[in-house]
């Protein structure tokens, strides 16, 4: 399996580059969150088109294909399905999303709202990742894995080509993590240039598994994030780059996402889904040691119902 380099980021991001939006950094010094003094960037990715960073790997998952694929098909817990179904009615091609039953309502409705029904089927990403396969079995209809394929890393990496630009002294970069797909992007984006760091729910811990075993393996899927943070393994894919580079793993509690929403809500006025907000949670318990070097968190998602929190 060939690994995501750099060059492959740098050679898809102006493939989708007039398909996305350059999501913007707010910066301010780690003191005002009670934390020892620093620089800390936040990647305001929950800006992006269809709520979350996910439009970047699947505008990438289309745009690289020669010929272009005449319908697609996904599976997602909700924030991948929406921007599947985003660049679907954006390329005028037909989406089949299929999303487990525990979605959050905004994410199905989301998915919805850019024209795709989806299917709710299933009670985890992984079983309705399986029916979605079995519907595409003899069919033409092109896969868009929601973080297990190439593409969809490249993609992802365009948002560390962004923050290089927007915060170039950045040091360390920290990212929630599910199925690898935006921190694998990162990495590969950096190649090597920074510290980076997957924050992932302790419920469902699937890269500090795989970095313990040397290999992707079956995790719990059990969290407050369940529907953008559980998938059963890190992908192939992805963990091939995480290894490579050396990312580090660190957990929260379900009690720290939910506090780390809050804190973007009442500080910053952002909102946040929870596993848009896991890396900034893991940041706010202290999970990193940091010196006074520049910090990026990536907020990921807002595809929530809750707007007050």
């Amino acid at each position: 399996m060939e690994r995501v380099t750099r060059a492959d980021v740098l050679a898809t991001e102006p493939l989708i580059r007039p398909h996305v939006r350059r999501t913007p950094v707010v910066e301010l010094d780690r003191s005002e969150l009670g934390l020892p003094p620093g620089r800390l960037v936040l990647k305001l990715e929950q800006l992006q088109h269809a709520g979350s960073f996910k439009a970047r790997g699947a505008f990438a998952n289309v745009l690289s294909r020669d010929p272009r694929p005449q319908s697609i098909v996904a599976a997602s817990g909700g924030n991948h399905g929406a921007a599947v179904a985003y660049v679907a009615q954006a390329l005028g091609i037909p989406a089949q999303i299929f999303v487990p039953e525990i979605s959050n309502p905004a994410k199905v409705a989301r998915i919805r709202s850019y024209g795709a029904e989806p299917v709710l089927t299933g009670q985890t990403y992984s079983e309705a990742l399986d029916a979605s396969r079995e519907w595409a079995r003899g069919r033409d209809a092109a896969e868009v894995h929601a973080y297990d394929a190439r593409e969809t890393v490249m993609g992802a990496g365009s948002l560390a080509l962004e923050l290089q630009e927007q915060a170039p002294d950045v040091r360390t970069v920290l990212a929630a993590i599910g199925g690898g797909g935006l921190l694998a992007g990162i990495t590969a984006g950096y190649d090597g240039a920074v510290r980076v760091v997957g924050a992932e729910p302790d419920g469902a811990p699937t890269l500090s598994r795989a970095l313990a075993a040397g290999r992707p393996v079956d995790a719990p899927t059990g969290s407050v994030a369940v529907d953008s943070l559980a998938p059963r393994q890190v992908g192939e894919h992805t963990f091939a780059v995480l290894e490579a580079f050396g990312v580090e793993a660190t957990l929260v509690s379900d009690d720290e996402i939910v506090a780390a929403q809050r804190a973007l809500w009442d500080r910053l006025r952002v909102v946040a889904e929870p596993g848009g907000a896991t890396a900034f949670a893991a940041l706010l318990a202290g999970r990193l040691e940091l010196g006074p070097e520049p910090v990026a968190v990536v907020v990921s998602g807002a595809n929530t119902t809750a707007v007050s929190l």
